[in-house]
């Protein structure tokens, strides 16, 4: 049986939290961020999880996670 791969660009974009859940960065935060509030800045900032229908697409990206 072959080993298992972690997929590189996923164990970048994601990390597993102690229950077991994912957390990513968010997007709309790289360009044109001059029309952009700075309320609207300020909340991207912040982490959040990914949603309960990609967790077992994430998963299977991330075996050892």
């Amino acid at each position: 049986m072959p080993k298992l791969k972690t997929n590189r660009a996923a164990a970048k974009r994601f990390r597993a939290t102690a229950s077991g859940r994912y957390k990513r960065g968010q997007s709309y935060k790289r360009h044109i961020l001059t029309k952009k509030s700075s309320k609207r800045k300020r909340q991207l900032r912040n982490s959040t999880l990914v949603v309960p229908q990609d967790h077992d697409r994430v998963k299977q990206m991330l075996p050892w996670s």
